[in-house]
């Protein structure tokens, strides 16, 4: 514990100013108010609350729609029953426009609120067991699990139970609103599959064995960009809420206030080590916890059929694939109608921003209901796990649309390259990465980009993300209009190899280049198809050393034998120039070629311009 107090003492000698903010006000204030705000109107709300206090019970002031609140629910595990939908959609029908929208932590966020409707919106919620409360800032929020939990045949410990519990310990409580530094996310997977992103939490219990024992061993410090490591510490079901409570005291004690970019729990493990968090988890709790066992969820995304999956109870449940998240009021009571008809009135949201019908036993009869028409039931290639975050429209930090590109994206390339293969993609509207872009097959960053002299929506674009890895940026300030095209090239080379996943793919082919040549390579090919210029290039060809002088010597010398017939330095003595050979070749070709084999350009920056298309 000294060391810890030893890192807390060294990081607070200046408190950020939220951290001033809160101790000069209790957050509760702001809750216990709404009425008198409702009453006096939305500029009677001081700029504290709006900004900073309301949210601690999940009720957002947005920029983006003056006037209006975007209210974030908590739906724990992501479990609903029909009757809680069916009061949410008419909330969202009556209050906010028939507007929601799904989210990557399997809750629901209702938009064009008025502060008038609040009051009567949060007693609607309380009736049938919801609440917003502590969804937003320094809180702990919603805890994540297996939206399968309890049903699925992998599923060996059910954890909602346990969820409830953990959820007990801080909701409404005094001494836990507002009082972490920073978000703290939890989860809890008691399956071998890994659908809630597990790992990817500030606290984990993923199912692991000891002994022979079931239990979960404990994980530490995740969030964007940054995997969760091993606390080595496993725990048996009955242990799961003195340890949750313990990893939540210690980083109230003892987390950070000082710079809000690095408060999350990582920063505090990194400051103290892994081993010192370990031990004071076990004093705070007064457990003297195992040692961690072996880990049994999957590292990775769950990649099985999604579409129907097999219960326990020998019924189905049927997924509906909401890309980006994007649904309503109306849909909403349609599922809960669905769930009271087809089963039993259950409904479970998942991570991808979509969700399931459980009970099902007329699974054919319930799939010819238009609903399934709007939400398909089958494995989209480029669609399921498609994941977007709120974006202009609604966040102030958004510098995109997002989720409608997100969804054109998909849509063009199910057009342009069907695939029998799923291509995993997100997308974050900003670099503070909500989409969770750095964790997918193909990750998108909001930005603006240049075309042809305007300023025009783009993004970075991220390739190699998983579960155990944070992915690399490719591409950088691309338009959307060029992305598109781009990240076509690459689904073609993707189609053509034998790979049965995207990660498998890049694995075995992708990661054995440069980033900047695949950058270059699939401007190259785009440019190729927009000027007619029938010649074939497959990353096959060009296995190197990954380094990039060879990589750009490599492709020279190919495509001036493709152009040409010869090699360049084959028996002719000295390099000549392309066009003595071939005065048919586009120019800028010509220019590029020359240039590297002359020996003027050794790395891809400095002939990228010939091939740009604005």
């Amino acid at each position: 514990m000294e060391a810890l107090k030893q890192a807390y003492e060294k990081r607070n000698k200046k408190l950020n100013k939220i951290e001033k903010m809160k101790q000069n006000r209790n957050a509760l204030e702001a809750i216990e108010k709404i009425k008198e705000y409702a009453k006096n109107g939305y500029d009677s709300i001081p700029d504290e609350d709006k900004k900073y206090f309301l949210k601690c019970f999940g009720i957002y002031d947005r920029p983006k729609t003056p006037g209006l609140f975007m209210i974030k629910l908590r739906i724990p595990g992501g479990q609903l029953n029909s009757i809680q939908a069916k009061t949410i959609g008419e909330i969202s029908k009556e209050f906010g426009r028939d507007y929601m929208d799904l989210t990557t932590r399997a809750q629901i966020e209702l938009r064009y609120i008025r502060i008038e409707d609040i009051p009567e919106i949060l007693d609607r919620l309380k009736r049938v067991g919801i609440t917003p409360f502590q969804t937003g800032v320094d809180n702990i929020r919603g805890i994540v699990n297996d939206p399968l939990d309890g049903i699925s045949m992998d599923n060996i410990l059910p954890s909602q139970d346990l969820l409830l519990k953990m959820q007990e310990i801080f909701i409404g409580k005094p001494e836990w609103i507002d009082k972490v530094p920073r978000k703290f996310n939890t989860a809890i997977n008691g399956s071998y599959g890994n659908r809630s992103n597990i790992f990817t939490h500030d606290l984990a219990f993923a199912l692991a064995m000891k002994d022979g024992i079931y239990g979960y061993n404990v994980y530490l410090g995740g969030r964007v960009g940054n995997i969760a490591k091993s606390a080595d510490i496993f725990v048996r079901p009955d242990e799961v809420i003195s340890c949750f409570e313990a990893v939540a005291t210690l980083f109230k004690e003892y987390g950070f206030r000082d710079n809000r970019n690095k408060n999350r729990l990582q920063f505090l493990i990194e400051a103290v080590g892994m081993e010192e968090i370990s031990k004071a988890i076990r004093e705070i709790a007064g457990i003297d916890f195992l040692r961690a066992g072996q880990t049994l969820t999957n590292l990775g995304f769950y990649e099985k059929e999604m579409g129907k999956v097999f219960q326990k109870n020998s019924k189905f449940a049927l997924y509906a694939n909401v890309a980006s998240g994007l649904f309503s009021g109306s849909d909403l009571i349609e599922v809960a109608n669905l769930a009271d008809e087809f089963g039993k009135g259950r409904i479970r949201l998942t991570v991808e921003q979509s969700l399931y019908i459980l009970d099902v036993e007329n699974v054919e009869k319930l799939l010819k209901n238009k609903f399934f028409e709007k939400y398909p039931n089958i494995d989209s290639p480029y669609k399921t796990h498609l994941v977007a975050c709120a974006g202009t429209d609604f966040c102030p930090f958004g510098v995109i649309e997002n989720k409608h590109d997100a969804i054109e994206m998909a849509e063009f390339l199910e057009k342009e390259v069907p695939l029998s293969k799923r291509v995993i993609m997100h997308w974050s509207a900003c670099p503070k990465g909500c989409g969770i872009h750095g964790i997918a097959d193909i990750g998108f960053e909001g930005c603006k980009a240049k075309f042809r002299g305007e300023s025009v929506s783009g993004v970075h674009i991220y390739i190699g993300g998983g579960m155990e890895r944070e992915g690399y940026t490719i591409l950088r300030n691309v338009p959307l209009n060029l992305a598109r095209l781009y990240i076509k090239e690459m689904m073609v080379e993707f189609k053509k190899d034998k790979s049965n996943s995207f990660e498998e793919f890049h694995n075995n082919v992708l990661y054995n280049f440069t980033k900047e040549f695949i950058s270059f390579f699939l401007k190259l090919k785009t440019y190729l198809k927009e000027k007619s210029i029938e010649i074939d290039l497959n990353f096959d060809e060009f296995k190197t050393l990954k380094s990039e002088e060879i990589e750009i010597k490599t492709l020279a010398e190919k495509l001036y034998f493709k152009f040409t017939g010869v090699r360049p330095f084959g028996e002719v003595k000295g390099y000549k120039k392309i066009k003595k050979l071939n005065k048919e070749i586009d120019e800028n070709l010509a220019e590029m070629i020359d240039l590297v084999l002359e020996g003027k350009a050794i790395v891809f920056s400095e002939i990228v311009d010939l091939v740009s298309i604005d």
